[in-house]
């Protein structure tokens, strides 16, 4: 279903990534004080980023992955929505443990536990590609760089550790 409205609307995927450009660190600031709404914002992108890669689709698929190395870019709107997927949970997760460099290393390694299933798993209808970890991890990297630009912007007494 939300590869369908992806792909009818591709300008979708770039909408989003603008706006996670824009208001991240605006709200990711506005979060560094609030842990409990953080919080339940992290465990809601998680599970977003659960249902969208591990949801059974209608389709069957053999057990393997398909190796490629292509970097999303605004008119490939599935890479961009890979990108995209990671950079709430990146960010959100940055902000409530103060360590967003971690995150990213963690988001990365879910993205390749992900694809390993997808590959592994041929029921789910699901296809493995390191296309997909690598936008994830792009996606997770921008994700740990807006937790940075939000702590940056909160005040002094908000960052961790009064600093």
């Amino acid at each position: 279903m939300l590869s369908t409205i992806v792909v009818t609307y591709p300008w979708l995927t770039t909408a989003a990534l603008v706006a996670l450009l824009i208001l991240g660190p605006l709200a990711g600031s506005w979060l560094t004080t609030r842990s409990r709404i953080t919080g339940a914002l992290l465990t809601l992108s998680i599970l977003a980023v659960a249902l969208f890669t591990l949801l059974p689709a209608d389709r069957d698929l053999v057990v393997g992955c398909t190796v490629a190395w292509s970097l999303p870019t605004l008119g490939a709107v599935e890479l961009m929505a890979n990108l995209v997927l990671f950079v709430p949970p990146v960010l959100l997760a940055g902000i409530l443990t103060g360590r967003p460099g971690t995150m990213l290393l963690v988001a990365s390694g879910a993205s390749a536990v992900i694809e390993v299933i997808q590959a592994f798993l041929p029921v789910l209808g699901r296809s493995c590609a390191t296309n997909d970890w690598l936008a994830n991890t792009l996606g997770a990297a921008l994700g740990a760089v807006l937790a940075v630009a939000a702590s940056r912007l909160a005040t002094p007494k908000a960052r961790p550790g009064g600093r």
